[in-house]
């Protein structure tokens, strides 16, 4: 052992008690990888940025994993993707707003998912190409989502002339991902003529759905409240087309009386879309029953509104909407990003929270230092 080396802070006096040495490394170094530095990680090479003006010209013309991929910037909150995804939008833009978008909304186990997966199987066999964008909720303590819409809809999932794309709601109001209504353009500029939104669920702030499609559509079951409950709600004021779903089996008679007691509720209702009456339908995606009957009145309220001109005003009001939601998220974006905000709102956090401060009171004062750190 005379003849192995012993480290720097060996002790000579201790050599028989010392049995560390140094070992020959393996010689060689991978000339596609830089030299590790001692006592650090390799870091991974950072990953070729994305060409906007090529990643464009591969989502004209169909392709699914440029599509993919644009979507993924679109989502991307890191400030360096924020101006790639703005030029890849604008060089996208004159070739979107050709489909129709539909908004698919109900309470949890109305089976949306399902419903989807039938009439978007449909839509794909008459020649359309479907897109589904599909909301999942985003947990409120881990920040997670299960992104489990592809799974449930396995047959849509392998159609050609489909796309489901599932997107966390990221806590946004209404369980619509923020950046949906820059997916629906990105989809339409791939040559999707359908956009289906499938959102979390039904609620008191669901009617954000409404603000970015043409046609909303609310998904009911049989034996789930008193119609007073649907009033209550408010959804109904805002739905174009009413479905009672899973109309099959021993549940088909009762399905039709729930759809003509919905009628009765919506006659007195005034329509979401002027001019247009809304009604109720039954549905069952197991057996593929009332699809048709569902896409005929789309198709009737697609001509209608364009030959009323309600339409493009609806799509012009929900850009300036687009325009104001943006504006309200970027300034929040800015305040909360401020060095001078982030180093005195725990300081007025703790005050207000131990309630020796009133909440108006410290609003105050951060404004004060946002508005002074900006000057």
């Amino acid at each position: 052992m005379t003849d192995e080396k012993k480290p720097e802070w060996f002790e000579p006096e201790k050599a028989d008690s010392f049995s560390s040495v140094v070992k020959p490394g393996v010689s060689g170094v991978n000339a596609d990888r830089p030299a590790a530095k001692a006592g650090r990680f390799v870091k991974k090479r950072n990953t070729p940025s994305l060409d906007p003006a090529t990643l464009a010209d591969e989502i004209k013309t169909g392709g699914r994993t440029a599509l993919a991929k644009g979507i993924t910037l679109i989502e991307s909150n890191a400030e360096h993707d924020f101006h790639t995804a703005q030029t890849l939008l604008h060089k996208l833009l004159p070739e979107s707003g050709r489909s129709i978008r539909i908004g698919i909304t109900g309470v949890p186990g109305a089976g949306k998912s399902t419903f989807i997966e039938s009439f978007g199987s449909y839509l794909c066999d008459r020649g359309h190409k479907v897109a589904v964008l599909a909301v999942d909720p985003t947990s409120s303590l881990t920040g997670g989502s299960i992104l489990g819409d592809k799974t449930r809809m396995e047959k849509l999932a392998r159609n050609p002339r489909a796309f489901i794309r599932p997107s966390p709601s990221g806590g946004k109001l209404g369980g619509v991902h923020r950046k949906t209504r820059e997916t629906m353009l990105l989809c339409e500029a791939a040559g999707f003529d359908v956009i289906l939104v499938e959102t979390v669920g039904v609620g008191q702030s669901e009617v954000i759905v409404r603000d970015m499609v043409d046609f909303f559509m609310l998904l009911v079951l049989t034996g789930a409240g008193d119609e007073l409950q649907g009033m209550k709600k408010g959804i109904m004021e805002l739905a174009d087309a009413v479905i009672v779903n899973k109309a099959d089996g021993p549940n088909e008679q009762s399905a039709k009386k729930t759809k003509e007691e919905y009628n009765r509720i919506l006659h007195f209702l005034q329509p979401a879309t002027k001019g247009w009456q809304t009604a109720a339908m039954t549905s069952s995606a197991i057996q593929n029953s009332g699809i048709d009957e569902i896409w005929e009145t789309i198709t009737a309220f697609e001509q209608f509104t364009k030959k009323s001109g309600i339409f493009g005003e609806r799509r012009r009001l929900q850009t300036k909407e687009w325009l104001n939601d943006m504006i309200i998220d970027q300034l929040q974006m800015n305040f909360f990003n401020n060095p001078a905000i982030k180093n005195l709102l725990p300081k007025v956090e703790n005050e207000v929270i131990s309630g020796n401060r009133p909440v108006a009171s410290g609003v105050d004062e951060l404004f004060k230092a946002f508005f002074e750190a900006k000057k």
